[in-house]
């Protein structure tokens, strides 16, 4: 993170050191190795987790073949990207409280560790809830788990966030949910 610390991160945001734990998040380390898996609709280039590109390339491509095409909205995030995101909802004049119920605080984003997901389809290219409206939405709840994807911020989760249709998280066989 070169000199400047997670706390040091916080501490700007006006976050205690310890919110994340306090609220029962588990910590989320940034991702060591990560490849490009292609452009989200607005032209940045989306990366992730080596293992977590390959189940989204499967992903993807079974999806296809069920004629639902998905699109990444966004997938890793440095601690710094995360804190420029809730600066910039901060600026617009929001409350760092109502900020912290869609967004989780750096060091506590599934983003971090490169294995979730943003996605959304070429009609639906927004995170918002009416995602779960959509066809994309049906065939992921009904065939994201063959793939290690698991939505992870239902309604009323015990995490706290808003509920989350367009958020994905992989979690290998075996492994880990958090760890990089």
């Amino acid at each position: 993170m070169g000199s400047e610390t997670l706390s040091h991160i916080l501490k700007g945001l006006g976050l205690p050191e310890d919110y994340g734990k306090k609220r029962g998040l588990p910590f989320c380390g940034e991702a060591k190795f990560l490849v490009k898996i292609g452009r989200n609709p607005y032209g940045k280039t989306v990366y992730l987790s080596p293992e977590t590109a390959k189940a989204w390339k499967k992903m993807e491509k079974a999806a296809l073949e069920d004629g639902i095409e998905l699109l990444p909205l966004s997938g890793f995030r440095s601690f710094r990207t995360q804190a420029a995101i809730i600066r910039s909802k901060l600026e617009t004049g929001r409350s760092l409280d109502e900020i912290m119920t869609a967004n989780a605080p750096p060091g506590y984003s599934q983003h971090h560790t490169g294995r979730a997901l943003d996605i959304c389809t070429p009609d639906f290219i927004v995170p918002e809830k009416a995602f779960d409206h959509t066809p994309a939405f049906q065939w992921l709840e009904n065939h994201a788990g063959k793939f290690g994807f698991v939505m992870s911020y239902p309604e009323k989760n015990p995490e706290g966030f808003i509920y989350e249709p367009w958020h994905w998280y992989f979690v290998p066989s075996g492994g880990n949910a958090y760890i990089s």
